[in-house]
This record gives C-alpha cells, sequence and structure tokens, in this order.
C-alpha cells in the first residue's frame, strides 16, 4: 500500500500540485480539522477540490476523523503542551476512535494524507500514517515535498 503526505505552507500552488501529479496520487484525504480558512489559499475545501479535478484528476475526501481535536491542536498552538505530549495524546486520540478499523483501505491506498504543516517531523499526519502502517502492516509513506521527494 501507498500512503503519501503534503503540506501545503510554503509550497506554490504550481508546487503543490506538480507534487502530487507527479507521485500518482489518487485521491488527497484532508486530514485538517479546518478546512476552510481563509488563509488557507488555494488549499480552502471547496477550492482545492475543484483544482485537484481539474489540473490532476484527483479526487477529494475530507477525513476529520484523522485530524486532532480543537481543544488538542489549542493546547499545541498555545503551548500548553509540548510536542512530545502532543503526540501522546494524538495517539491516545487514534486508538480511542479506532481508525485502524474505521478508514477505509482504498481511501488511503494511493491517497495523500494533507495538513498545512510544510514538513511532516511534527505534523499530525506523519502521525497519521505511521499508525495504520503499525497496525495495518505493509504501507509504504512517502512524504511528499520534504528534501527526499
Amino acid at each position: 500500500m501507498n500512503l503519501f503526505t503534503i503540506g501545503f505552507t510554503k509550497k506554490s500552488a504550481q508546487r503543490f500540485f506538480r507534487l502530487l501529479a507527479d507521485a500518482g496520487v489518487e485521491r488527497v484525504v484532508d486530514v485538517r480539522l479546518n478546512n476552510v480558512s481563509q488563509l488557507a489559499g488555494f488549499a480552502k475545501r471547496d477550492d482545492l477540490r475543484y483544482f485537484l479535478q481539474e489540473i490532476c484528476g484527483v479526487d477529494y475526501v475530507h477525513a476529520p476523523d484523522l485530524a486532532p481535536t480543537n481543544d488538542l491542536l489549542d493546547d499545541y498552538r498555545k503551548k500548553r503542551c509540548d510536542w512530545a505530549a502532543y503526540e501522546a495524546r494524538f495517539l491516545d486520540l487514534m486508538r480511542e476512535r479506532r481508525i485502524e478499523d474505521t478508514v477505509p483501505t482504498e481511501v488511503v491506498d494511493g491517497g495523500c494524507l494533507l495538513c498545512s504543516e510544510d514538513q511532516p517531523h511534527q505534523c499530525h499526519r506523519r502521525l497519521v500514517a505511521e499508525y495504520l502502517n503499525d497496525h495495518w502492516g505493509g504501507v509504504e509513506i512517502v512524504h511528499l515535498g520534504t528534501d527526499g521527494a
């Protein structure tokens, strides 16, 4: 199973859509809690759905069950918890949600987890991908737009 991840910040629309097209992504799985923010630019939900289909022929799926809660995100952004605490709490949340049983493999296979963070190192999209690999096995994870991809 192939699973890609990407963040849209610090990328031009041209680079963002080229990365998806060149990787052969079949669908973008939006794992953002808030996907309609004006700050999202070309990655705002309805615009993104349109651009993905028109530019790349790629489907769009919003998967809020793969996003952190408002409280967790707020705690991290306001520095009430550090990355290690955020990661532990988010892993607990995924276990509680049983995403390994509720997320259809056909949505993830060939899909690309989308979030706003430029790099995956301290982003929940990486945690989701690694969690699914830990539970399903055989998931090849490729982070698009990093030094290696």
